[in-house]
């Protein structure tokens, strides 16, 4: 399934480079690289790669500011590396609309196994929404979502949802009224038993921020305090916190 799927690496080191291709190629997927930010975006708009590897400090534009001129236009799930024990770097790629990080230095095989789940998740979902069975539109909340086309609305318009935001959203959304950990989000949408809950934290702030009248007072996805979120499914009449 993931066999030929294209992953393009940006990165200005290019060792870096030469040894993630190496891993990436014997796994099967083609390879693209860029070695700065604007050739990446150029990359992206005519080859439309299946997943990205982004540096987060790259020449020119860092790997934040290019997430967001790719989000802006699409949803093609995106790694970013970060420096070691850079939290703050990490929480700007998550805010941004990265899909998955990894701390530098990193183990190559990790790398190419973490570029392997986030596509595997990618396209199991997508297979799942394309065998078009009622199960595929979710109306929930005012919410209509159509997991075939991978689409969401609300009142007519359409949000601009990232590949995880819509996950995150999905998810919830088929479970109204039930209340889940974010050790239990981490492990039902990114497919982790372990890992940074910041990510869960902050997929959950920019998809309030996406499906809220007001983020600040929830009414869809709201946090039972000392526990997790839970979405309601008649904000009308629900109550609930920030993040």
């Amino acid at each position: 399934m993931l066999e030929g799927r294209v992953v393009l690496i940006v990165d200005d080191d290019a060792t870096v480079v030469e040894v993630c291709r190496a891993y990436l190629e014997d796994a099967g997927f083609r390879v693209l690289e860029a070695a700065d930010a604007f050739t990446a975006l150029d990359v992206v708009a005519t080859a439309a790669p299946d997943l990205i590897v982004l540096d987060r400090m790259l020449p020119g534009i860092d790997g934040v500011e290019v997430t967001r001129r790719i989000r802006a236009t699409g949803s093609v799930p995106i790694v970013m590396l970060t420096a070691l024990g850079a939290e703050d770097d990490r929480i700007a790629g998550l805010e941004a609309g990265v899909d998955d990080y990894l701390s530098k230095p990193f183990s190559p095989r990790e790398l190419t196994l973490r570029v392997q789940t986030v596509l595997r998740r990618t396209l199991a979902v997508e297979e799942v929404a394309a065998a078009g069975s009622p199960a595929s539109i979710v109306d929930r909340a005012g919410i209509r979502i159509d997991t075939a086309a991978r689409t969401a609305m609300i009142e007519g318009h359409r949000l601009a949802l990232t590949t995880r935001e819509f996950d995150l959203l999905v998810f919830l959304a088929r479970r109204p009224g039930t209340v889940f950990s974010r050790e239990d989000l981490l492990r039902g949408v990114w497919g982790w038993e372990h890992g940074d809950l910041s990510t869960v934290t902050v997929h959950v702030r920019r998809l309030r921020e996406k499906i809220e009248t007001d983020a600040a007072t929830p009414l869809r996805l709201v946090t039972v305090w000392g526990y997790g979120y839970r979405f309601d499914d008649s904000p009308a009449d629900a109550s609930g916190g920030g993040s």
